[in-house]
């Protein structure tokens, strides 16, 4: 289609920096692989409690290497982002203060926090105290508001890197470098937890380095590099990397135990591939905020703005535009592409959400999919792509669709 060669033309300048991010990050995690001495028999298994599994302890020294952390969770039996950012957020104490001070957090994030929903295990039910801190009229953090807000009695202040279902900016590391370095100047002691979902190998950087205490994130998004079949992990500062273990396990127990169900081979290659798949990624999200862009629609980020996650939102007029947005994203897809989206209510979420998700992963974010909540605005969100090829032929899928095809 003429549409999407010339946005191809027009994107090329703006794909041109992420060519040295890829190739960075490439590099470096190769510099874990070697650093964590990855061989042949790493990609063992040890049955039963996983007493020295080979593959659980490599992967996990190869996490921490990659993300400049003193210690790593990478466990399959962690089932999905947010249950890695649930496991966190439970070493909180009841008295403790948990401050997000990036406004709003995720949909699924809201009844574990409980400020929706009436689940007994919330951490409001449990006797934590919960605060935001807005974002600012341009989607920016407010550092003066965390200056003041983050006081002595806060034990926990979470930034979440993406944007989730919002129309907000995600957080580059320099924000984030800036936002808690506000923290910091208001509670030194205070713990930074970082959501990173969908941001890992975006830029050359990650939170820990920006002066983060603890992160998590989903493999079956940016770090598993679609080839996770499941998975989370969970990575920082020792002390609190063991709290979240023996969270996961239980007391004494911590991260000594769980077998990798021989999943390790996958789970590295899948890091091995990351930082390239996360390239092609971003060039998909970028062509698809220039098509858009071209035709009248409101996209965010644009395509000349710095990728700071996958994400590529964009907005449509209607609720049936959004459907048939993800009709065509669905039918484009290489596994279940004869089914039709259909907007249902979802586990965490309040309002119905429609997803195309035909990918070899229930679920995978780094494979091409699009989502979004049936409310107004009616944004859809559009992530992952293994090959920039593929998104485009999606695109081809979505304009005709939509009946803006050329």
């Amino acid at each position: 289609m003429k549409l999407i060669e010339q946005a191809k033309e027009r994107i090329a300048p703006y794909y041109t920096p992420m060519e040295a991010v890829v190739l960075a990050n490439q590099e470096k995690v190769l510099r874990a692989f070697h650093a964590a001495k990855v061989a042949s028999h790493s990609f063992g298994e040890a049955t039963g409690y996983g007493y020295a599994d080979p593959g659980r302890e490599t992967l996990e020294e190869v996490y921490r290497h990659v993300f400049k952390a003193e210690a790593a969770l990478c466990r399959p039996q962690i089932v999905s982002g947010t249950h890695a950012i649930s496991i966190c957020l439970s070493i909180l104490e009841p008295g403790d203060e948990l401050v997000s001070a990036s406004g709003p957090p995720y949909d699924t994030l809201q009844a574990v926090i409980g400020t929706r929903g009436s689940s007994p295990r919330s951490l409001v039910k449990r006797g934590i105290s919960y605060r935001e801190i807005p974002l600012l009229p341009t989607g920016h953090l407010d550092l003066e508001a965390i200056g003041k807000q983050i006081t002595p009695k806060t034990k926990m202040a979470i930034f979440q890197r993406s944007r989730g279902y919002s129309w907000r900016s995600s957080l580059s590391i320099a924000d984030l470098a800036a936002g808690i370095k506000a923290v910091r100047e208001a509670n030194p002691d205070c713990i930074v937890f970082v959501d990173n979902c969908y941001g890992e190998f975006v830029e050359v950087f990650e939170p820990l380095e920006a002066g983060a205490d603890l992160i998590a994130g989903s493999l079956i998004k940016n770090p598993g590099g679609a080839l996770a079949v499941s998975g989370g992990y969970i990575a920082g500062r020792t002390d609190l990397v063991g709290l979240c273990a023996e969270i996961l396990t239980a007391p004494s127990l911590a991260g000594r135990l769980g077998s990798s169900f021989g999943l390790a081979r996958s789970l590295l290659q899948g890091l091995f591939l990351a930082p390239h798949l996360v390239g092609e990624a971003i060039y998909g999200a970028l062509l698809a905020a220039e098509v858009f862009r071209s035709l009248g629609y409101e996209v965010a980020p644009l395509p000349e703005e710095p990728r700071t996650d996958i994400v590529q939102a964009i907005k449509f007029r209607s609720r049936e535009e959004l459907l048939s947005f993800c009709r065509g994203i669905q039918k484009a897809a290489p596994v279940d592409a004869h089914y039709l989206p259909v907007p249902s209510l979802m586990p965490g979420y309040v309002d119905e959400v429609v997803m195309a998700g035909g990918t070899f992963i229930q679920g995978s974010s780094i494979e091409l999919s699009a989502d979004g909540p049936l409310r107004e605005p009616y944004i859809g969100y559009l992530q992952g792509g293994m090959s920039r090829q593929h998104v485009e032929i999606a695109l081809r899928f979505v304009l005709r669709e939509m009946g803006l095809a050329d």
